[in-house]
């Protein structure tokens, strides 16, 4: 039964669970984008979003709160450091999981998941004109004045 179940438990224990969770938040923060499966991207984006916050306020509880659930000098380093400096304004949303396919072997649903300050490419890409909206704008008709005949100009 999955009574009060509210994350993906990824078919595995509690321990294992957490190491694979830790593993992955230092390659993430090393390396600021890896691919892994969708759940897994999923699960990583909760368990590491609440370490992102508490880097941008930079004291000794923060940091031995975040060691405790990383268990990386170097990934501290990184993450009170470049990232805590590039994501200082952002009020959350700090991580992107973009859909890559499937996989060729068991057709696992596979995703990239990468820091939102980090990608270059998107934040250099010119901002579209359009504006895309679910709802539909009317547009609007131009107003053509009515022809005058001769016979109304008399």
């Amino acid at each position: 039964m999955r009574h009060g179940k509210k994350f993906n438990h990824l078919g595995r224990k509690k321990g294992h669970r957490e190491a694979l969770l830790m593993n992955l938040s230092n390659a993430l923060i090393e390396h600021k984008r890896i691919n892994t499966t969708l759940a897994k991207a999923k699960a990583l984006r909760v368990y590491i979003e609440p370490l992102i916050t508490r880097g941008k306020s930079n004291d000794t509880h923060s940091r031995r709160t975040v060691f405790r659930r990383l268990q990386n000098k170097e990934a501290i380093i990184e993450l009170f450091g470049p990232i805590a400096e590039k994501i200082g304004d952002r009020p959350g949303g700090y991580l992107r999981i973009i859909k890559t396919g499937s996989r060729k072997g068991d057709a696992a649903e596979m995703a990239m998941i990468e820091f939102v300050d980090y990608n270059e490419l998107l934040l250099n890409a010119p901002k579209s004109k359009k504006s895309k909206s679910r709802r539909g704008k009317k547009k609007k008709t131009a107003v053509v004045p009515p022809v005058q005949t001769s016979s109304e100009e008399e």
